[in-house]
């Protein structure tokens, strides 16, 4: 009798796990699909202006701007900014991410950089302490950052490049490919590493027709940092992107397990039941035979 109650005890803890895991899976499925939207009408403008960017530099000679060159006077000093979840339940999202960050410091650090960690996400922040490991600074943009948040941060990090308070930056994420492939990045935002531009023979006999007004010098200074920032808030909505994608699946997955769990446990009660019914009835027979 003690192990029947057991069991229906553990059948209605189960319905109530997969009844929790169904709800998040759905809310994870809406947001992964909200998004989703997001991040694909902001690649289009993301890839546009970095090819634009590439274009007006190939064709402007000589010129050159701070943000794609590297330091006159290196300090040795390299920022790495480490983007993560602040929940967890989503599979292997925030794994993935700290060891890609965990190799790129120890590479830095080997390189004989001094490593100045800033995180986006609560994980981050508890795993680095976790690793003894400084954080310099914890960012907070939500579940849905605007590029108005996002702006002020790569403001200030293109702001201590040009005063050469560090070599370069780097922001280690989850980018986003498909549904099924997500992939941790450790992508060099400063200095900006711009797309090659296509150098076919139209392309050349058609660099004697470009004029520039205003100049090529202040067209990169303009665009440059907008590429910049354009890049940071493209790679916070592809780690968000990701993060819901991946919970999905992990919710997805926790709530067929339970499925699974709970026909096992039915079939368990159902053995044991039977098993007590079984008995029952034989004491019964046993004592009739006895008193006849």
């Amino acid at each position: 009798m003690a192990q029947i109650r057991e069991i229906k005890k553990r059948i209605v803890a189960v319905r109530t796990i997969r009844r929790i895991t169904k709800t998040m899976q759905m809310i994870a499925t809406a947001k992964f699909t909200a998004s989703l939207s997001r991040a694909k009408a902001g690649r289009p403008y993301m890839e546009r202006i970095r090819q634009l960017v590439a274009e007006v530099a190939a064709r402007a000679g000589d010129t050159s701007h701070p943000l794609c060159m590297p330091q006159p006077k290196p300090s040795k000093r390299e920022l790495i900014l480490v983007v993560s979840s602040d929940r967890g339940l989503c599979g292997a999202y925030n794994g993935h991410i700290f060891r890609s960050a965990l190799k790129a410091i120890k590479a830095s650090a080997a390189a004989g950089n001094h490593v100045e960690v800033e995180v986006v996400g609560k994980k981050a922040l508890a795993f680095l302490k976790f690793q003894k490991i400084a954080v310099a600074q914890r960012h907070v943009f939500g579940d849905k950052p605007q590029f108005a948040q996002v702006e002020p941060l790569a403001q200030r990090l293109i702001d201590d490049y040009l005063a050469g308070k560090f070599d370069s930056c780097r922001v280690v994420f989850m980018q986003f490919i498909s549904a099924s492939k997500q992939v941790p990045e450790v992508m060099q935002l400063l200095p900006m590493s711009l797309p090659v531009a296509p150098q076919t023979t139209a392309a050349k006999s058609a660099m004697g027709l470009y004029e520039f007004s205003p100049t090529a010098d202040e067209l990169l200074g303009e665009l440059l940092p907008r590429a910049v920032k354009v890049s940071l808030f493209q790679a916070i909505i592809d780690a968000i992107v990701s993060e819901n994608v991946m919970r999905m699946v992990a919710m997805k997955s926790a709530t067929d397990n339970a499925a699974g769990l709970g026909r096992t446990l039915h079939r368990n009660y159902n053995r044991a039941r039977q098993a007590r019914i079984t008995t029952e009835l034989t004491e019964i027979v046993s004592g009739a035979a006895a008193l006849a």
